[in-house]
């Protein structure tokens, strides 16, 4: 893609650079994450790399904030910081309806100008973000960068860029403090630490957000705590919860073939490999297992032609629950007397296993139901990986009509799915080589 660095001019007479790559009938105005410049991402080859893998078949534009990169530098304005502004015109360059993609520091001003400007966002992706500045700092800490950015601009970068996965990828958090840096000038800092008093909070204005909306974040992030993506989707109407795999926060690092396959399968425009629906392709999943209780037992009692009738009724009954809540069982999985099923969300698998323990009880059968969250290969009509184990050994674990899930559900879970979580503690789990925290799932209406 050949970049074009273009002006445009904010209703406030403020001149903001951004280039336009890629051609393609979808725009996606990629707003920085910090306060990087798109004339120097070179330094980080693999962010241009996600850019371009991103706006394959599409037009990506970039810009750099005010003060920051190519953009006018306007210290002795009393509106320093004016992100709706700068979005706006820029977003309005385009000519067009425009996908906002939003990621670490920017979920708030994204939020804000989706809610203000609705005519000019036609999707809403926020990647390792949050909707309140509190929601991923605490104000000590934030305190304390505010004072080592003021104090040595070139270390706090650096500091930044480390929280990033310094472990996991030290050249790219060395190239990305050095692009930190580069960027913007200590003034900068001097006069933003100066003016700014109130940390962003978007928050009273996530249910205000109509726009089809994607929040992708990591499990293990470590710099945006995993919780404030969950405040994200559950707080925009409608929104699509990813949970990813990976150790680095930014998007670039790692495999990041599920978050272009998930803007893929939002935006429709190009084929996807992305867990969009129940049947899709390998990803991440929420597994959920069932398996009858005591069904050796039950035989004995009920007689093989009884048995049999009731368990094919239950499991009729099981794969209708299954699909009503969004699910689909996996037919190559053949598991005797149990169901296996895969769902795109945590809440969706919880209320899947609820139906499923009234049908069990409603019947003479009983059953087992454990679910954990992971990355699964599809492969056919079948499922493979550790995750499935795992979910196999929690249904195992599970007392006839006990919902058991991990700790990985529970966190997926906790504020969209209406349900209390009782600790369990951890298990020990044949062929895991670590315990797995497990949790009772309990209703709150109960």
């Amino acid at each position: 893609m050949e970049r074009e660095v273009r002006y445009c001019t904010t209703e406030d007479g403020v001149n903001i650079a951004y280039c336009a790559e890629g051609d393609g009938p979808i725009t996606i105005l990629a707003l920085p994450a910090f306060v990087e410049s798109f004339a120097l991402d070179h330094l980080m080859p693999v962010y241009q790399q996600f850019y371009r893998d991103l706006g394959s078949g599409r037009r990506v534009i970039r810009f750099d904030w005010r003060h920051t990169g190519l953009s006018a530098h306007i210290p002795d304005r009393v509106d320093f910081e004016n992100p709706s502004a700068d979005l706006a015109a820029v977003a309005r360059a385009a000519g067009q309806p425009c996908v906002v993609w939003a990621s670490t520091a920017a979920g708030p001003d994204a939020v804000e100008f989706t809610v203000v400007h609705h005519e000019l966002v036609s999707h809403l992706v926020l990647y390792g973000t949050y909707a309140a500045t509190a929601d991923a700092f605490s104000q000590s800490l934030t305190e304390g960068f505010r004072s080592l950015i003021t104090a040595n601009w070139q270390m706090a970068a650096q500091t930044l860029a480390d929280t990033n996965g310094r472990r996991e990828f030290p050249d790219e958090a060395a190239q990305l403090g050095d692009w930190y840096h580069q960027s913007v000038s200590n003034d900068y800092w001097l006069v933003r630490t100066e003016r700014r008093v109130t940390p962003p909070d978007a928050s009273a204005l996530l249910p205000q957000v109509r726009t089809p909306t994607l929040v992708l974040h990591r499990i293990a992030d470590p710099s945006i705590p995993f919780s404030a993506g969950q405040k994200l989707a559950a707080g925009i109407p409608g929104a699509r919860f990813v949970p990813l795999d990976g150790k680095g926060h930014l998007f670039c690092l790692g495999d990041y073939s599920r978050i272009l396959a998930s803007v893929d399968a939002l935006l429709g425009d190009r084929a996807t490999t992305v867990l969009a629906s129940p049947t899709a392709a390998s990803g991440t999943a929420v597994i959920l297992f069932t398996d009858i209780a005591d069904s050796t037992g039950l035989t004995e009692r009920m007689g093989d032609v009884a048995f049999r009738g009731a368990s094919r009724a239950l499991d009729d009954g099981l794969r209708a629950a299954i699909r009503e809540a969004g699910g689909a069982a996996i037919d190559g999985k053949l598991l005797g007397d149990g169901v296996l099923a895969t769902f795109p969300s945590a809440a969706q698998a919880i209320a899947a296993a609820r139906n499923c323990h009234a049908l069990s009880a409603a019947s003479e059968l009983r059953l087992h139901l454990g679910i954990h969250a992971g990355d699964i290969i599809r492969e056919q009509d079948n499922v493979y990986g550790g995750a499935v184990n795992i979910a196999s050994r929690i249904c195992a674990l599970s007392a006839p009509g006990q919902i058991l899930v991990s700790d990985v559900v529970r966190g997926m879970a906790r504020t969209s799915a209406g349900v209390e979580f009782d600790d369990r503690g951890e298990q020990e789990m044949k062929g895991v080589g670590d315990p797995v925290r497990v949790y009772e799932v309990r209703w709150r209406d109960a």
